[in-house]
């Protein structure tokens, strides 16, 4: 019977050397190292956590984000409202500067009106200076008149009357003038005042006249409208203070040196009724 066969195992060329492998640690130094382990492990694991914390710090801004955007808004408004208000400030300004510009011209127009105004104040004064000027000359002027034709009057209130026809030539005297102008104080050929015509035309036949008309209407005998001749003195205004006289013609009209936009012309009395009449006739 053949033996078992024994494995052979080929050695190592080194086995007959001591093992350089570190000696295996004790139970304590497995303990102490797993427990250094593990500190390293929760030491990671702080670390971990701590890393976390930070890491979420983000997130809370994040969080924080509306509160911020809620703040930006709020800004944004107040910035809006103070432009808005400064620009109704910058409106009101503008209101106020056109206010006053207003205001000054209309100052300045009236100004102009008033200077205006008392320019034609000064000129009016110095108008109504002027007439009364006028009216006190021809006062005067008629003051003398009638001092000095006070003889004359008298005499002409007792002249009887001229012999037949002196009538008709006073009349056709007056008719030869109709046309001519009428200008206050002229006396005649072609112009001639109220008064001036009618001293003209009885001087053709002798009467000697005042000149002014109030004087005439105190001349010769006083008669009622009611009964008036032609050839008659006809006087408008009070006796002794007429202001117009004319000589009656027949069939209710009488002739005149009326005024500077008539002249002499012929006119019917009942378009201008007299006041009185003097018979010198």
């Amino acid at each position: 019977m053949k033996e078992p066969l024994v494995p052979v195992v080929p050695m190592s060329h080194t086995a007959h050397i001591r093992s350089h492998r570190k000696p295996r640690r004790g139970a304590t130094s497995s303990i102490a190292l797993r427990a250094g382990v593990a500190g390293g492990v929760l030491s990671m694991a702080a670390a971990g956590a701590s890393a976390s914390a930070n890491a979420a710090e983000p997130v809370t801004q994040t969080i924080e984000l509306p509160t911020l955007t809620a703040d930006l808004s709020a800004q944004v408004a107040q910035s809006a409202a103070a432009t808005q208000q400064a620009a109704a400030n910058y409106e009101l300004r503008a209101e106020r500067d056109a206010a006053a510009a207003k205001a000054a011209a209309e100052a300045k127009k009236d100004l102009v009106e008033a200077k205006k105004k008392a320019e034609a104040k000064k000129k009016a004064a110095e108008a109504a200076r002027k007439a009364a000027a006028e009216r006190a000359a021809r006062n005067a002027e008629r003051a003398t008149l009638t001092a000095s034709a006070s003889t004359s009057t008298s005499a002409s209130t007792s002249v009887s009357a001229p012999a037949s026809g002196s009538v008709a030539t006073v009349i056709a005297f007056l008719k030869a003038q109709v046309g001519d102008a009428y200008v206050m104080g002229a006396t005649g050929p072609n112009a001639w005042d109220c008064s001036s015509l009618v001293q003209a035309a009885y001087k053709q036949v002798g009467v000697d006249l005042p000149r002014v008309s109030q004087d005439q209407s105190m001349a010769g005998t006083d008669v009622p409208l009611s009964d008036i001749q032609v050839g008659d003195i006809l006087y408008w205004g009070g006796k002794g203070s007429a202001y117009h006289v004319g000589v009656y013609i027949g069939d209710g009209q009488y002739l005149d040196a009326a005024n500077p936009s008539k002249g002499v012309v012929i006119q019917d009395l009942s378009g201008y009724p007299a006041s009185g009449a003097v018979r010198v006739l």
